[in-house]
Order: C-alpha cells, then sequence, then structure tokens
C-alpha cells in the first residue's frame, strides 16, 4: 500500500467563511501565495488548487460562463466546471484533483491536500564521494539514431537538428541499462534497438507499463512510481509517467551512489507535477512547438496574425514554466536537451518559418538570472558532462565539448530515402476498393460520438488530388454519408498527404505522424478540441494493425477488377482512380 500524508495548504477562520460567496471564489494563501479555488453551492463546498492540470496555468472566471461554475486557464485556455471537477474544454477530457474541506469547532475552515508519499523517499541512500570519470553523461542527440542516422520522427515531420558523434552506437553500447521513454517515433527506433541487441544482449532495455506497451524482445516492462528498482550495488532507477500524455510519455530517475539524476524528457507533466527536489542533474524539454496547432488550423481565428501572436506568447509561457519548474526543483545542474529537431524537408517550409522555437541558450539563461546557485548546460551532440568534477566546483573543467570544428548541426538530410518509403503505400492494392474505408474505421473502433468528419487526400501542397479518396465519417453511429447528417453536430475537415494518410492506415499507425508530423491541415466546426477523438487515434488505436490479408479475402471478385477506385463527394458522385 502506497504511504500517504495529508498537509494544510490554506486556513479560513469563521469570518472570512461567512463572506464566501455562492458560486467561485478564488482565495490565496498568505503564507506561501499559492492558489486555490472554493465553489460553494446549497451552503456545501468544495475546493481545488487553482492550477490546470495540463501546464499548470492559472484560473480566472470565464466571461462566457452564465451560470458561475466555469473558470478559464490562462495559458490554453482549458476550461473546469469547479461545481463537477470536470473540465469541459478538451470535453469528455480531465478531472480536477479535489482538496479536503475541513471545518474547525470555531466556523472556520481549513483545506488539506492528501500526498502520496513519493517513492523515490523510501530506502535514502546517503550520497558517496565519486571520483572523476565515475559517472558521465554523453549527449548524442534528441531523436533517433543509427542506422536511420538522418531519418525524421513522425513520419517526415521531424528531422534531427544536430549531427550525431558518427560513434553514436558505439557510446550507446557502453550502457549498463536502456530506457526508452516513451512509444512515439521519435524516442524508439527498433532499427536502432535490434542493432544493440545484437550487440550487446545482456544490456537490458526498459519501457514504462503503459497502456500501449510495445512488444521489445528483449524489454522489461516496468510498473509506474513503486520502487527504485537495484541494477547493481549502487545503482537504481524508476520510471515515472506524464499527466497529461498518460499512454505514451515517460521519464525516468536514476540513482548512483546516492547521487540523483532525474529526466524528464518531454512530458508535458512529469509524475503529476510531484518530482524529487535538490537531484544532481535534472534533464528536460525547452523548445516548444511539437504539435500540429495552430500552424495546421486554418478558418476562423486562424489568420496568420493571431498565430504568429499565439506561437510567441505559448514560446514565452513555456520558457517562463520551465525556468519556474527548474528554479522550484533547485538542482545542482540543469540540462535542456530535448527539442533539438527542425522542418527541414522543403514543403514543410511555411511550418519551419512559422512553428519558432525557444532556445536552450535563452532558458539557461533565465535560470541563471533567477536561480544563480543552480549550474547549467547548453549540450553539445559528442559533448560529455563528467558528475564528479561538476559537484565538486561548477568552475572545474566538468564539461569536455566536441573538437573545434566538429560539425555540430546538421546541413543536408536525404528526403527521398524516407518519403519514397512513405509513398509506396499510395499503390497498395487494398486503396484499390474504396470499402477499405468502411474496414479501417471498424477496426480503430472509435464511435458513439456526435462528431462529423470530412478526410481529404493532397498532394504535398494540401491540394485535394483528383484520384485521391474523399469521405466523411458519422461516429455517431459509425457511418460514412455522402452529405452531412441533418441533426445538429460538430464537424472537422482534415486534409492529409496522401502518402502519409496511406502508409498510417496500411500500417495501422497512431495519428501522432499526421498530426505531431505537420502532414495535415486541419479546420473545424464550431472551434472545439475534441479529446476523445483525438486521444482514439492518437493513442489508444487497437495495437494490432487491420488485418488487410482478410480484407482482401473478403472483396467480391468482381470487385477486385470492377469496383471504382474513387471518392465520394457531398454529392454522391464518384471520381474513378487512373
Amino acid at each position: 500500500m502506497t504511504a500517504q500524508s495529508s498537509k494544510t495548504v490554506l486556513s479560513l477562520d469563521s469570518e472570512a467563511v461567512f463572506s464566501l460567496k455562492d458560486g467561485i471564489n478564488f482565495k490565496k494563501s498568505p503564507d506561501d501565495g499559492k492558489c486555490y479555488i472554493i465553489y460553494k453551492e446549497n451552503g456545501e463546498l468544495k475546493a481545488c488548487k487553482n492550477q490546470c492540470k495540463h501546464q499548470g496555468g492559472l484560473f480566472i472566471k470565464d466571461i462566457e460562463d452564465l451560470d458561475g461554475r466555469t473558470v478559464q486557464c490562462t495559458k490554453h485556455y482549458w476550461k473546469l466546471n469547479v461545481s463537477t471537477m470536470q473540465y469541459v474544454n478538451p470535453p469528455d477530457s480531465f478531472t480536477q484533483d479535489e482538496l479536503d474541506v475541513v471545518m474547525t469547532d470555531e466556523g472556520g475552515l481549513q483545506l488539506v491536500e492528501v500526498i502520496v508519499w513519493d517513492p523515490w523517499l523510501a530506502d535514502p541512500q546517503d550520497p558517496q564521494e565519486l571520483q572523476e570519470g565515475e559517472v558521465t553523461v554523453t549527449y548524442l542527440t534528441h531523436m533517433i539514431f543509427d542506422p536511420w542516422l538522418t531519418g525524421p520522427a513522425f513520419a517526415r515531420g521531424w528531422w534531427l537538428l544536430h549531427e550525431p558523434p558518427a560513434d553514436s552506437m558505439e557510446r550507446l553500447c557502453m550502457a549498463d541499462l536502456i530506457y526508452i521513454s516513451h512509444m512515439h517515433s521519435d524516442h524508439l527506433s527498433y532499427p536502432t534497438l535490434k542493432s544493440l541487441s545484437a550487440t550487446r544482449p545482456d544490456v537490458p532495455i526498459y519501457v514504462g507499463d503503459t497502456s500501449r506497451p510495445e512488444p521489445l524482445s528483449k524489454g522489461s516492462l516496468m510498473p509506474f512510481s513503486c520502487y527504485l528498482r537495484q541494477i547493481d550495488e549502487h545503482l537504481r532507477f524508476m520510471i515515472l509517467k506524464d499527466e497529461v500524455h498518460l499512454e505514451l510519455d515517460t521519464c525516468i530517475i536514476v540513482e548512483y551512489k546516492g547521487h540523483m539524476i532525474l529526466n524528464t524528457v518531454d512530458c508535458t507533466r512529469p509524475n503529476y507535477g510531484r518530482l524529487p527536489h535538490n537531484v544532481d542533474l535534472m534533464m528536460s524539454d525547452f523548445a516548444g512547438g511539437a504539435s500540429g496547432f495552430p500552424m495546421t488550423f486554418s478558418g476562423g481565428k486562424y489568420t496568420e496574425s493571431w498565430k504568429a501572436d499565439f506561437i510567441k506568447n505559448e514560446r514565452k509561457k513555456l520558457m517562463n514554466y520551465k525556468a519556474q519548474l527548474v528554479k522550484s526543483l533547485q538542482p545542482k545542474i540543469y540540462c535542456p536537451f530535448a527539442g533539438y529537431f527542425v522542418e527541414a524537408h522543403p514543403s514543410d517550409r511555411y511550418i519551419k518559418e512559422t512553428n519558432t522555437k525557444n532556445k536552450a541558450e535563452e532558458l539557461n539563461a533565465l535560470i541563471k538570472k533567477s536561480a544563480p546557485g543552480i549550474t547549467t548546460w547548453t549540450p553539445k551532440p559528442g559533448a560529455v558532462l563528467d558528475l564528479a568534477l561538476a559537484l565538486m566546483s561548477p568552475s572545474r573543467k566538468a564539461i569536455t565539448d566536441p573538437p573545434s570544428g566538429t560539425n555540430i548541426y546538421k546541413d543536408s538530410w536525404d528526403f527521398d530515402l524516407y518519403v519514397d518509403e512513405l509513398n509506396r503505400a499510395i499503390t497498395a492494392e487494398i486503396f484499390k476498393h474504396k470499402s477499405w474505408i468502411q474496414f479501417y474505421y471498424i477496426w480503430a473502433g472509435f464511435k458513439n460520438y456526435n462528431l462529423v468528419v470530412r478526410v481529404i487526400e493532397t498532394d504535398e501542397d494540401f491540394i485535394p488530388i483528383d484520384n485521391g479518396y474523399n469521405y466523411l465519417v458519422d461516429f455517431m453511429d459509425l457511418s460514412f454519408p455522402t452529405q452531412r447528417p441533418t441533426r445538429e453536430h460538430p464537424y472537422e475537415e482534415i486534409k492529409n498527404r496522401i502518402g502519409v494518410m496511406r502508409h498510417v492506415v496500411k500500417n495501422g499507425l497512431l495519428w501522432d505522424d499526421l498530426y505531431i508530423g505537420f502532414q495535415n491541415r486541419l479546420s473545424r466546426e464550431p472551434d472545439v478540441y475534441h479529446h476523445r477523438f483525438w486521444n482514439h487515434f492518437q493513442t489508444e488505436l487497437p495495437v494490432t494493425g487491420p488485418d488487410w490479408d482478410l480484407f482482401l479475402q473478403q472483396v467480391p471478385s468482381y470487385q477486385r477488377s470492377a469496383e471504382p477506385q474513387g471518392i465520394q463527394t457531398e454529392s454522391g458522385s464518384a471520381y474513378t482512380l487512373s
């Protein structure tokens, strides 16, 4: 059983309790400045932290709320119904954690937070002295490498910004254990793991036991936040999950001789915001921009000026959030490393120019200004941090950078090798029969949700292809109408590059390749994020892909030769593929 404790985070005297109005009350602790929300209805009280689950933003009154029950986050405009503690934008998504409301004998109240005992505090180890060279941290690159040395992640959207050292695989093979942070294609490369496993079959590979574990022949699934797993006499580690992307993202704590390293990778809210303080080394993301929003959206408010202002503000908010997080955790050393990617393909020039990102140097400068006692490290490919030297004295030469003249940033990529592989799916046999649409979405298993989606296959410039598919899916009853239904319904239009879309469909891949990879363009009516829909197609598709062999067996023989290979339009007419 997990040990728990509790603490009082806010106290109100009887006069303050009497002054609470019906509906939403914002309160701030005079002790630490932290903010809370108290909701009053028919004499009953509910309370929570004034902190959004997404990225810790502050809630304010929602001016569009006429019932006095909803607050809106100042960061990304998420909305929380405080009467139910359910987030209503995005709908059908998260629940806010409540605080216990305890009334005192004097008529006052206390807000009490139940604290789960942090597992890294179990069996604490006193730090032992480290010798020079005993613990080194080598930065190779943010994303996958060898044998896909210049390869992209998320289909063809993310390309390495840093030039990995030529001996990256050799260096990796010197490891005592391998940790795979999450199941996205930028962190989990099966060719890399296969090569590594063949070279060092004795090296264990650990993956967090998410709801979507990937089969690793030599891997071990690790439960979350239960204990520090002992590797040898001095080395222990544990894997933690992300609160926002529960199914995929994870982070890790490594401890050696009582010295702790925290690597949050690119989790949005790692371990529900509960992280160890005063670790020896903390590593995290910094850049932002790892999403199609808002660059790939059009219509309504999504003008170029709105996008530019939004992105600028978002990057600033992320920078301040990361700096504040590091300041609050007080690591001895901090290294921003996850975010060195670029939309390098020529067809994604618009995304590259629009999707500006934070720089690691700027984040480190902000941290040094607010927390000068923290040593910061901006990594270069092949750079090595000697932890013993860094802890002895920040002024000592603890970091060995690559030799002078080393090419740090990539200036060329082998686009055709990877794009051609994706485009091979265009001519797959299954797409000669329009019934693949029904077969695929039945396999996907998402229905009973009031949303109608139009999916359009396009060329590189997102112009609909004359002989590409263009179809509607009504997820209320999982039907495929030729026209939008007459009932009231939300609507999304998704234009996908044909090669990537068919590659995703054929292989039963998650739609992250389309959305995070900038391979589609979207518009929606009304402008609401449908969490259930996107969460399903980005994280909850069946682990086993569609059985296309069975599909082809079921296609009637006359259709194999005569069925139109075309698209359904709103008028119901069909184009025919050549």
